[in-house]
């Protein structure tokens, strides 16, 4: 089983490096970056390149570890109990299966995505290191032990947001998906928009990346803001001299409101423009 790309998705050799040898090392896949640069999708494309289902577990500030194993709905048990209902009789009937019993329990090989898991508690990944290492968790309710039937292939997104515990990382392999540089970027927008004129496209990169490399941007659009203003230049039917413009009104590029998320910044480029012009 060898991840070698698809044709939706840009994968450099680098990343496609690292897949493989999550696979061959049989560790989960720990994957950083900017939001934006396509680890969810990397996890949706390998597992479809692979022909693997994919189970996945979006995590919140809220999520816990124990709702990937599994849940005890003891409240419906004693409702039911009071209607006399028979299925009270079988504990089974209360157990709310997780991703990761699902994934452990699977008649075939899947791929799992833990996605985002620094939103959670910083206790979260240390609460799931037995669990992902030795691939079996025990439920105290059924008394039984669940191991896995085929090691799922496991991709564990983080923005960054807080640092992950040392315990936790020794059983990743890792992966930092850099930014992609404007020759990657092209081959990344062929996919989405394969008719986009190149006059366009170049002039629409300039801008970006220029966006992108602004001293003080608080937030730097990403790849998705990108093909996002492009979809809506394109459905605009924006021309290409809008992009070119030196008419002093014109201080931010035309649905800049796709690239640049907040006012500061906003207000950043417009003084930077403005100086820019009148040091000419």
């Amino acid at each position: 089983m060898k991840f070698q790309g698809s044709k939706n998705y840009v994968a450099t050799p680098d990343l496609m490096l690292a897949v493989n040898a999550a696979i061959t090392l049989k560790r989960p896949l720990l994957v950083k970056g900017e939001p934006g640069t396509g680890k969810t999708l990397l996890a949706e494309e390998a597992a479809q390149a692979l022909g693997l289902p994919l189970l996945e577990w979006h995590i919140k500030s809220t999520t816990k570890a124990q709702q990937g194993l599994y849940e005890y709905d003891a409240v419906s048990r004693l409702r039911d109990s009071q209607l006399g209902d028979e299925k009270v009789k079988d504990i089974h009937n209360y157990i709310v299966k997780g991703v990761l019993w699902q994934a452990f329990t699977a008649e075939q090989p899947v791929a799992l995505l833990i996605d985002e898991i620094d939103k959670a508690d910083i206790e979260f990944p240390n609460d799931l290191l037995r669990e992902l290492d030795r691939m079996e968790f025990y439920c105290y309710e059924t008394r039984e032990l669940i191991k896995a039937k085929h090691r799922p292939l496991v991709f564990i997104t983080s923005n960054n947001e807080k640092e992950l515990p040392d315990a936790f990382l020794r059983r990743c392999f890792f992966h930092y998906i850099k930014f992609p540089d404007a020759e990657t970027m092209k081959q990344i927008v062929a996919v989405h928009f394969p008719n986009l004129k190149q006059d366009l496209l170049s002039a629409a990169l300039k801008t970006f990346f220029d966006l992108r490399n602004l001293p003080g941007l608080k937030k730097k659009p990403s790849t998705s803001e990108l093909l996002d203003w492009l979809k809506l230049l394109l459905a605009e039917d924006i021309p290409l001299d809008a992009l070119h413009s030196r008419d002093d009104k014109v201080v931010v590029p035309p649905l800049a409101g796709a690239l640049l998320k907040n006012e500061q910044d906003v207000n950043l480029f417009e003084k930077l423009v403005f100086m820019q012009r009148h040091n000419r």
